[in-house]
């Protein structure tokens, strides 16, 4: 997305600065070109002062640039002044980018005449977007009118998104959610002399109502609708004036942002949407299913692209969605986890004797105090057991959200429609998933690599051949935005220092009898020897398999599971090494622990100890 009247782009770019101010932390990275690559040079990191007593974002960006300058010993900045490059000077950057979601980032709520259609489509461009939606508004959620208007009051939401209805159908319905928008008449978080954004992207022919009741109140922008039928969604530009009236109108009223503004060559991308645009871009570029995951101290996002088999052609698209779990967190929201996934899915994978209280209070210190990190095994091993909960919980979340439009619901008529309770079918096929990326904490900063294999084989349970990898530093937020600039360099820096493969999973669906036949694997690597394993149900074992190594396996399932090629059938393949090499996890598909604590607790450290996941 260009900047409107801005500076042009760069002929040459030899160096890229970036940054993402992020809720706690403000971080920076250096790219520069070496030789005929674009490579990562170095990383700075500083607290994020968009809140008290600074109240200015620039100063944790000035700080964290400045600790660039300090590890490369290169001139960048000027006073607070972005230098650029003369062709007589070696100093200073040819681009600065920045990323945010300091002062909690985009805040939307979505409002659609049918909850499970154009309210789902809504929050699906929202959330595409990067924004929290904070609720859906629908004209069947159940709730009364004045129960809608004091939540939209509440909330006090950066901008609406205002959908309903498809082109040429009736207009009753979306007209009354534009009353229920006026009469709530919301106040937005920053700047309380502007007037709140309010996006249309609903039937074209209410479009001379919505006008006639918002145009004084708000500030009220039309767009295409983002279902124009039933049986298509055009969420693409709801999605890109999120993106503009974002720095209009969001951005320009916080702390510091106006001046960051100006010294940035393109928009500033809210964090969750450029990791989004870097994962969609993956997936269509590759041509794969993939999911990735952000598990942050007050959130964890998950963004996939999958293709959509509800399609009826030959090469189906593939689809991108992403959905915030805005309650789910490892420090500021872990409390959340506790009381949505129940202390009892928690305890299941604390691998020792552990009693309730102890739980509680570890997960109450560390709300408290959301910076301290696990001063204990016992308490890592405790962090890891709310992880998988909290992944598990947001990937269910997100299952429910990316869906096909295609099924009953075309069939059907509005009326229908409104009683309608569920939508499509979920578009996540854990079989096809070619690749998992992994970023946040508790992912990209365990202290083993086998710990984040673990974690998310644990909560996501993929099925199949599936590539398993990690972001190194958190760098995905800059890549994103990057792709706007120079592709070339974030999908070099991106391959070469960002993502690191941790291990290829190999997981057999099916449920069977622990220590009975499930499954033999022949492993033919490029270098070394041919090997072969006959693993047993509730077996997990892991091979070595180097970064930039490959090797064939042959897959020979017992009758009853499936390892890609249906129930029973072997199937050949090639796949990719990592830091872990392969994890072939045969603890079935769905993965089910003993109720019997002693037994459990037997064999998650079996399962541990066969991985060296916490080696002592």
């Amino acid at each position: 997305m260009a900047k409107e009247g801005s500076k042009s782009k760069p002929k040459k770019v030899e160096t890229i600065l970036a940054t993402d101010c992020g809720s706690t932390t403000t971080k920076a990275i250096l790219i520069e070109k070496k030789g005929d690559e674009y490579r990562l040079v170095v990383r700075g990191e500083a607290p994020t002062t968009v809140e008290a007593p600074f109240e200015d974002v620039t100063r944790g960006v000035l700080n964290s640039i400045r600790e660039v300058e300090e590890l490369t010993g290169k001139r960048i900045l000027d006073g607070e002044r972005v230098i650029k490059p003369t062709k007589s000077a070696k100093e200073g950057v040819d681009v600065f980018i920045s990323t945010s979601s300091a002062g909690g980032g985009l805040q939307m709520m979505v409002a659609g005449v049918v909850l499970t259609m154009t309210g789902e489509s809504a929050a699906r461009a929202a959330l595409g977007a990067g924004a929290i939606v904070m609720d859906v508004i629908a004209s069947n959620d159940g709730r009364l009118p004045h129960q809608k208007i004091e939540r939209i009051r509440h909330l006090r939401p950066d901008m609406i998104l205002l959908s309903g209805g498809i082109d040429g159908g009736t207009v009753s319905h979306v007209a009354e959610l534009a009353e229920l928008i006026r009469a709530a008449d919301p106040k937005p978080r920053f700047g309380t002399t502007y007037s709140l954004p309010v996006i249309y992207a609903g039937n074209k022919d209410a479009r001379k109502i919505i006008l006639d009741t918002l145009k004084e109140s708000s500030e009220l922008v039309v767009v295409e609708n983002l279902r124009p039928v039933l049986e298509r969604e055009n969420l693409g530009p709801a999605r890109d004036k999120i993106h503009e009236l974002f720095m209009e109108h969001v951005m320009a009223h916080a702390p510091g942002y106006k001046t960051l503004m100006d010294w940035t060559d393109v928009p500033i991308m809210p964090t969750p949407g450029a990791v989004g645009l870097l994962i969609e871009r993956i997936g269509k570029r590759s041509k794969i299913d993939v999911l990735g995951v952000d598990i942050g101290g007050a959130t964890t996002d998950i963004f996939s692209v999958f293709e959509d088999k509800t399609e009826e052609e030959e090469n189906p698209p593939r689809i991108f969605n992403r959905t915030v779990s805005a309650n789910l967190g490892m420090s500021y929201s872990i409390s959340n986890v506790l009381v949505e996934a129940g202390t009892e899915n928690i305890m299941r994978w604390i691998p020792f004797d552990a009693d309730e209280a102890t739980l509680r209070n570890r997960i109450r210190n560390k709300m408290i105090r959301p910076t301290t990190i696990p001063a204990t095994l016992d308490d890592l091993k405790m962090e890891h057991a709310v992880a998988r909960e909290a992944l598990r919980l947001a990937l269910e979340q997100h299952c429910s959200m990316a869906v096909g439009l295609k099924g009953v619901q075309k069939e059907r008529s509005i009326a229908d429609a409104f009683s309608q309770s569920v939508s499509g079918e979920s578009l996540v096929n854990m079989m096809s998933l070619a690749m998992i990326v992994g970023s946040g904490g508790a992912l990209s900063h365990s202290p083993r690599r086998v710990q984040a294999a673990m974690l998310m084989l644990d909560a996501f349970q993929p099925e199949g051949v599936t590539l398993l990898a990690v972001d190194s530093i958190f760098m995905m937020p800059h890549l994103g935005v990057l792709t706007e600039v120079n592709e070339e360099a974030a999908q070099e820096v991106f391959e070469k220092d960002c993502l690191i493969p941790i291990c290829t999973s190999i997981a057999p669906v099916g449920e069977g009898k622990l220590g009975a036949d499930c499954l033999k694997v022949v492993f033919k690597p490029e270098k070394g020897s041919k090997r072969e394993l006959s693993l047993k149900f509730g077996d997990i074992a892991s091979l070595p398999l180097g970064t930039d190594e490959t090797a064939k396996v042959e897959l020979y399932p017992e009758r009853g599971f499936n390892i890609g090629a249906d129930q029973g059938k072997s199937m050949e393949t090639e796949i990719k090494g990592g830091l872990v090499g392969v994890i072939i996890d045969c603890r079935g598909r769905p993965l089910i622990l003993p109720e019997d604590n002693s037994k459990r607790i037997k064999l998650l450290n079996t399962w541990a100890k066969s991985v060296d996941m916490y080696p002592e």
